[in-house]
């Protein structure tokens, strides 16, 4: 059985299915990955930008494949080879990723590219805690800081190990994302924003000089790490590296901080993980304090870093709301159509950040 779902417009046009029992069986047979029968369901926020599928064999083995939306897609966009090759480079100098077991470089099997790991038993945590850290502030504090932890043994990463080298891209990755994301910009958008567009050229006109370049997660949040159920209070994994690569380590900090909600503070515009601002977990300001000490790093001016993420996030988030408006997406998708609003509220977010 294949997992396949239906259009509700006038032609009642079936789409091609996101995943395939059979190829996907076969894959995993071929990769000693389990036996028996399998069974596959969305797991993840819906409305995202790749997606992710926990497979469940007859054998009682689970693993995660990872894939791109339909396409067609953006160029150089969603590309889940690139995304499974660095955490691949990653994983042999401790930094915490998945366990990637196989990897489906071309579309023979499923229509598009994949890559299967291993199935974490925690939580992903975004709009409820684990009980242990609902009952105790102080864990929530211990997650906090192990997030801002993680985050610079990520930034510690040797660039000359094998597997980094390949991420290397010269010139300054700052001007590269407001230029990618421009471009992007073009192709993604549904409607007349003249925010986005304005924040856009106020960032490629006060682009800061590089510092020297680390491993950048580019989507670093705590909605995008995992937890297990017997220590909620540490990051087990650090998910979803699609935007992931060798560049500034201060857009890792700004992202974490401009999609952060603290206690007591405005919630993140983004409107991800807002158990953060309940009482135990760290303002903003202290997140950063406890990196710089870290690190050993001065993360200023981190406004403009805020804003790019922002900026960015209102980039692909209308991307995602553009798929929605199409028809594109599945029932699970329906937080999609929060970003008619969300995205204007994005851009007009960065723009009060840096007095654009």
């Amino acid at each position: 059985m294949d997992i396949v779902e239906r259009r509700t417009d006038a032609h009642d046009a079936v789409r091609p299915p996101l995943v395939i029992l059979e190829a996907i069986r076969s894959f995993l047979d071929a990769h000693g990955l389990g036996a028996g029968a399998l069974q596959a369901h969305r797991i993840g926020e819906g409305g995202g930008s790749n997606f992710s599928f926990l497979l469940e064999r007859e054998d009682g083995t689970r693993y995660v494949l990872r894939r791109p939306p339909r396409p067609p897609l953006p160029p150089s966009a969603h590309d889940v080879v690139r995304e499974s090759r660095l955490q691949l480079a990653l994983a042999p100098l401790g930094i915490r990723v998945p366990n990637i077991r196989a990897v489906c470089e071309d579309d023979s099997r499923i229509g598009v590219p994949f890559y299967v790991m291993d199935y974490i038993d925690g939580d992903v945590i975004t709009t409820a805690l684990p009980a242990q850290l609902d009952q105790q502030p102080e864990a929530r504090r211990r997650l906090a800081d192990d997030l801002v932890d993680t985050l610079v043994e990520i930034h510690s990463a040797d660039l000359s190990a094998p597997g980094l080298t390949g991420f290397l891209r010269p010139g300054n990755y700052n001007e590269r994302q407001v230029r990618r994301f421009t471009q992007l910009w073009g192709l993604n958008q549904t409607r007349d924003l003249p925010k986005v567009v304005h924040v856009g050229k106020w960032l490629a006109a006060n682009v800061p000089e590089q510092l020297p370049p680390t491993v950048v997660h580019g989507d670093y949040r705590l909605g995008n790490m995992i937890v297990t159920h017997e220590r909620p209070d540490r990051v087990a994994a650090v998910l979803d590296w699609e935007m992931g690569a060798i560049g500034d380590p201060r857009a890792d900090v700004g992202y974490l901080v401009a999609t952060y909600s603290e206690p007591g503070g405005r919630e993140n515009p983004l409107g991800t993980s807002p158990v953060t601002a309940l009482g135990g977990f760290p303002t903003r300001s202290e997140l950063v304090e406890r990196y710089t000490i870290r690190s050993e790093r001065d993360v200023e001016p981190l406004a403009w870093f805020e804003a790019l993420a922002l900026w960015k996030a209102a980039v692909f988030c209308e991307a995602i709301y553009g798929r929605y408006v199409r028809g594109e997406l599945t029932a699970d998708d329906g937080r999609a159509s929060r970003f008619e609003t969300g995205v204007p509220l994005l851009a007009e977010t960065a723009a009060e950040l840096v007095g654009a």
